[in-house]
């Protein structure tokens, strides 16, 4: 039932009833928020005041377009401050203004670039040893205890320590700052009840006071080491975007900023992998997948779980029609855990390769400067415990605990437990001297890998044959979708092949590979050289195919080998009980790939095209006679594919999808194309890009870092936001309909039809 609030705004009875600040949203916001990707993905909440907005897509969105979706209520109280409340405050003089977070364009690129060398990873590379020690020195306290509180002994005080030593602000009064910073929290994003507001309003004003007289002490150091004696010094190059109303309000918020979203992140990611037993033991054994276990765990389980916008001008985000003056709770934590996004979000999978698109650190401009300070520190906490104390174990039925707030989450305390005499130190004291390499930045794609065996092998037809892959240490293997593909390394050669098996089966993944003689090498070596036994690398799964739900009808269409996704997507809409229907065409029954499977199993909704029976695919025919509401998924050869987008032109945007097994574009000859320029608007620079040089080339030359896996157009991993400019596409990855909005384009492959783009990045 749906009935409108009193400013006309239409509210559900479950968005009516949404509470951030009750217990089940506390717990787990994604899983408070399930029904909301589902049904209603951006609704008002009369409660707070806010449009929520719980999926991927829309939460990138507005944190992508500061213009339209302005920052500038980020650090505004959610819950009204009583004025005897403001009254304390105004006594402290507190005036908290503008900072980098909560800061519109363009001031705030413009005091991002004059503050970023301390957050550069050569920067930050010098604080690693510090971070080392700090951690060696705190689990050393409590190793042969047997029993601690992580967040107690460690995860609160180290990051608080690193934040000051990383702001050059004296370690004094550690336990007053932790006060402060948690009433800085309530204060901005908490509902304290009536009776608390006055204490919370007391050390919000001691905590602005502090920070005051701790800046004046800094500026009688000028020359001091630190991020806020460099802005100091910045402040007298640039006192024009400098203020001194700034430096006083970012160093309040900096603190909070640089040490209590670490703290929250150490504790929710220790309790992650502890109620996740088989994924703990995977990291105490290979400490290479430290970095990408930590971005896993940012993602399911964030420690900024929303954020705030407001709206600027009329607008429409995700269907929903919004009014100047809206103001948005964006819950990254919902997002990150949207399965139009992230195949099994809920699973907890540390070689997940797109784990690090999780929104835990926003996006776009605004992306948190200290991502990678954050990182270090993650990694080193899960390194260190992982060595020294493998055999940790969660104390059994604690309660899990949380601030209530919309925004910063981490529990309260994690209670873990250990037998100190199985201490692996005890008898092997070496390792205590071996150390992984840390990762600044976003693990590489290619590092992240899981280690399969060939099962089986079984000959479908002469040229393709069906491999049968389970993980070498019987480990269960990630869920994946119809549409999903995994890239497979042997013999140095790596290829990615379409997912066709048993979606239920945890056990093993299936790909069926056609020969294919004038290839670069990959199936050759599949069909010649593949046995059972052999083990190989696997990454992902990863889709960039999938299967559209709002659809009344399905029409699948498959040519050779393309029939693999075509037949996971039958196997899940038959699952649903979706109406589909499937036309497979081949040369003859004997050539065409899983053909007893898909008469088994789909034999009423298949129809078959052997041209060697002199059945023919009338493209044409087929689109004529689907009814209204048809989607359209398609893979096969070139002249299939573009036979289908010719006889769709008509069809509304978007009907057609189709997946190609190599890419469109072609190699780029200086001689047919054309010199241009990008200017980069979030990085205020211009950047040109020569006619033998692809925009991605061109971008990494200027040290800007984009995203980017498999660079032939295919996976949509290099996607940049276009403002302005024609573009010439030639990536396989957008439709049609996107391709006309030319807002966004494939940086691997796709080039400006003019001399000009201008890019938001």
């Amino acid at each position: 039932m749906t009935t409108p609030d009193t400013t006309g705004c239409p509210v559900s009875s479950r968005a009516a009833a949404f509470d951030p600040f009750g217990e089940a949203y506390q717990r787990d916001p994604a899983e408070a928020l399930r029904w909301a990707r589902d049904q209603e993905p951006v609704f008002y909440s009369p409660a707070l005041g806010y449009w929520v907005v719980a999926r991927y897509d829309d939460v990138k969105t507005v944190l992508r377009d500061n213009r339209v979706f302005s920052p500038s209520i980020a650090l505004e109280r959610i819950t009204p401050t009583p004025p005897e409340a403001m009254e304390v405050l105004h006594r402290a003089g507190y005036a908290m203004g503008r900072t980098l977070v909560n800061e519109d364009e363009p001031t705030h690129m413009e005091k991002r670039r004059l503050l970023l060398e301390p957050f550069t990873p050569p920067q930050l590379a010098q604080h690693e040893e510090m971070v080392r020690q700090l951690t060696r020195e705190y689990v050393d306290r409590f190793v042969d205890s047997g029993r601690v509180d992580l967040v107690n002994a460690m995860f609160w005080e180290i990051p608080l320590t690193v934040a000051l030593h990383f702001l050059g602000v004296p370690e004094e009064d550690m336990a007053k700052l932790r006060r402060y910073s948690v009433a800085h929290t309530v204060n901005n994003w908490g509902r304290p009840k009536p009776e608390e507001q006055m204490a919370v309003a007391e050390s919000v004003a001691q905590f602005w006071t502090f920070a005051g007289e701790v800046l004046e002490k800094m500026r009688k150091e000028p020359a001091a080491e630190g991020w806020m004696p460099f802005t100091i010094r910045a402040q007298e190059q640039a006192p024009e975007i400098i203020t001194e109303s700034y430096l006083h309000s970012v160093m309040m918020a900096v603190v909070v900023a640089a040490h209590e979203t670490t703290a929250n992140a150490a504790g929710n990611a220790l309790r992650l992998l502890l109620e996740n037993r088989p994924v703990w033991d995977e990291v105490c054994a290979d400490s290479s997948l430290i970095p990408n276990a930590v971005e896993e765990c940012l993602r399911i389980s964030p420690s900024i779980a929303s954020w705030r916008r407001i709206v600027t001008e009329d607008t429409t985000l995700g269907g929903v029609s919004l009014p100047r003056g809206a103001k948005l709770l964006v819950v990254m934590a919902s997002a990150n855990q949207d399965p139009r996004r992230f195949d099994a979000p809920g699973e907890v999978d540390i070689r997940r390769e797109d784990a690090s698109e999780h929104l835990a650190f926003g996006y776009g401009s605004h992306k948190c400067l200290g991502k990678n300070l954050a990182r270090m520190e993650l990694q080193i906490f899960l390194e260190e415990l992982s060595t020294r104390l493998p055999h940790m174990e969660l104390v059994p039925d604690q309660e899990f605990t949380y601030l209530p707030n919309t925004s910063f989450r981490g529990p309260d305390h994690v209670w873990v437990q250990w037998d100190p005499s199985r201490n692996p130190e005890r008898t092997d004291p070496g390792i205590l001297d071996r150390r992984r390499p840390i990762k600044l930045g976003e693990p590489s794609k290619k590092t992240i890998f899981r280690r399969a065996r060939v099962d089986s092998l079984h000959r479908e037809t002469e040229d393709v044959v069906r491999v049968r892959l389970t993980d070498v240490s019987g480990q269960p293997l990630p869920t994946w979708a119809a549409g999903a593909h995994v890239e497979i390394e042997h013999g140095g050669l790596a290829r990615r092949y379409t997912l066709c098996g048993d979606r239920d089966d945890k056990a093993s993944y299936e790909i069926a590979v056609l020969r294919e003689p004038g290839g670069r090498g990959g199936s050759r070596l599949i069909h010649e050289q593949l046995r059972v036994g052999d083990d190989l690398v696997i990454r992902g799964p990863r889709n960039n195919f999938r299967i559209d739900p709002a659809a009344s009808h399905y029409l699948l269409v498959a040519g050779g080998i393309g029939i693999t996704p075509i037949i996971a997507m039958a196997d899940e809409l038959a699952a649903a009980g979706r109406p589909y229907e499937i036309h497979y065409a081949g040369r003859a029954r004997s050539d065409m790939a899983l053909l007893d499977r898909l008469i088994r199993d789909h034999a009423p909704q298949t129809t078959l095209y052997p041209k060697a029976e002199g059945a023919r695919l009338d493209v044409e025919g087929i689109l004529v006679d689907a009814p209204a509401g048809t989607q359209v998924y398609a893979c096969g050869p070139d002249r299939l594919l573009q036979a289908l987008e010719a006889a769709s032109e008509d069809w509304p945007d978007d009907t057609l999808r189709v997946e190609r097994f190599s890419g469109t574009a072609p190699t780029l000859d200086p001689k047919v194309e054309h010199h241009f320029e990008v200017e980069l608007t979030d990085s205020a620079m211009t950047v040109q890009v020569r006619a033998d040089q692809t925009v991605l080339e061109a971008l990494r030359t200027a040290n800007v870092d984009v995203q980017s896996d498999c660079e032939e157009g295919l996976c949509g991993a290099c996607e940049i936001p276009v403002l302005a400019g024609d573009i010439d596409h030639r990536d396989s990855v957008l439709t049609r309909s996107e391709r006309a909005h030319g807002d966004r384009m494939m940086s691997c492959c796709s080039r400006a039809a003019g001399d000009r783009l201008i890019l938001r990045i």
